[in-house]
């Protein structure tokens, strides 16, 4: 994985991706099963551990939970693994002191993987229900994740061509669905 070309595409699209984003909002109904779909499709194709710039450039929020669950890992007490790893941001949500995550190995596999945090069990959140809800995250996320970026395009072209085939239906055949 080129991660500095993917950066450089990232960054180009960027803007339209926002009008992406924004067109999206405005259907929400129809984005669940076509973000799962696509989300299925893409990572038929894509290998993490490839690529890994979600744990080497951005960190996830760490809940309580998380936070006991990877010190009883580590064989720490909670303040200790705090203390060690973590700071408060400016939301007052607890992520990590330094990127890329220490927790990332040097083959991009995570040495934590069965007790990580549940952001990092969930990224890139586009199969999840009622993805309209953080369709901001996902613009976000198409700067971190390649496979967002392509999640998106899939999920754009898929929606395009269901406004064409009703536009069709519509106005050639006098129906719409």
């Amino acid at each position: 994985m080129d991660l500095d070309h993917f950066k450089k595409q990232s960054t180009k699209l960027y803007p339209d991706n926002t009008k992406r984003i924004a067109a999206l909002k405005k259907k929400k109904k129809l984005l669940d099963p076509i973000f799962q779909a696509a989300h299925e499709t893409v990572f038929a194709e894509v290998d993490c551990l490839e690529c890994a710039n979600c744990c080497k450039t951005t960190s996830p929020i760490f809940y309580q939970g998380d936070i006991e669950r990877m010190s009883k890992t580590l064989k720490m007490k909670p303040s200790v693994f705090i203390d060690q790893y973590l700071v408060m941001d400016d939301d007052q949500d607890w992520v990590l002191k330094e990127a890329p995550c220490p927790f990332l190995g040097h083959d991009n596999k995570c040495i934590v993987y069965e007790s990580r945090p549940t952001a990092c069990r969930e990224y890139p959140h586009t199969n999840r229900k009622r993805v309209f809800q953080i369709l901001d995250l996902t613009l976000k996320n198409t700067l971190v994740c390649p496979a967002v970026l392509e999640i998106l395009q899939v999920v754009s072209s898929a929606l395009n061509w269901k406004d064409e085939l009703e536009f069709v239906d519509k106005n050639l055949f006098g129906r719409s669905q």
